[in-house]
């Protein structure tokens, strides 16, 4: 039995994704059958050194019924299931990608939830049609070149209400005595050409008006990863 799809069908994973995507990251995210692949828990939980479940823990402490959460890219294993599950029928989840693969992933695992969303979009430009409570980017700046991340992150915040909170979880420049840093910094060079960028610049700097948000941030696992909370600034 074949897992393939007939050549036809599966041009219609590559239709209109990004050049960096599919020079860069077909192996990952792009090709179907290597997303079948890569799709499981273990995989995430090697790729981040054991610290998955502290990382998503992070985000899900932040959810609770009822609230409206998106989203902005899909991630492999069942975090996107664990959200929504969390926010409960009262609440909302709205997940994009702007890969078809991905898109189908997140379908099939959020079938089983009426109060999920997933659409194909590119988060530097989607617009929701109604605000969302918390709006989060789970490892996907440093997937993008710099002025995508710039365009991201301008996007997710112009879009988050007053009282709302925007949260980023990606990768931090290691510190000094963490050998893993080493380690990254052969990947990066063979398999992540963007993820560097986040060791030169916080977050904050790829947003136009950082001044506008109150920025909080503390680190993981030896300066590895980073934990990035955004809420408006208290107007005076």
């Amino acid at each position: 039995m074949t897992h393939n799809p007939p050549k036809a069908s599966r041009q219609l994973y590559y239709e209109d994704v990004p050049a960096y995507m599919t020079e860069v990251y077909d192996w990952a995210y792009v090709n179907p059958d290597h997303a079948r692949l890569l799709d499981r828990n273990v995989v995430v939980k090697t790729l981040l050194f054991g610290n998955d479940q502290r990382l998503m823990r992070a985000f899900l402490a932040r959810v609770r019924p009822g609230l409206r959460v998106w989203q902005v890219a899909h991630v492999y294993g069942d975090l996107v299931a664990r959200v929504a599950a969390k926010t409960g029928a009262a609440g909302r989840f709205l997940l994009t990608d702007i890969t078809p693969v991905q898109v189908e992933h997140a379908v099939a695992k959020l079938a089983a939830y009426p109060h999920a969303e997933v659409v194909r979009a590119d988060a530097a430009t989607y617009r929701p049609a109604e605000p969302f409570d918390l709006i989060v980017s789970f490892f996907l700046l440093h997937e993008v070149p710099d002025d995508l991340k710039c365009r991201i992150v301008d996007n997710m915040l112009s879009q988050l209400p007053e009282g709302g909170e925007a949260l980023f979880v990606d990768y931090h420049k290691p510190a000094a005595w963490q050998p893993i840093g080493w380690l990254l910094r052969g990947v990066n060079a063979w398999l992540e050409p963007f993820a560097c960028a986040l060791w030169r610049k916080e977050i904050r700097e790829y947003a136009s008006e950082p001044e506008r948000f109150v920025w909080e941030k503390r680190t993981i696992f030896g300066g590895v990863y980073q934990i990035v909370s955004v809420r408006h600034r208290a107007r005076e």
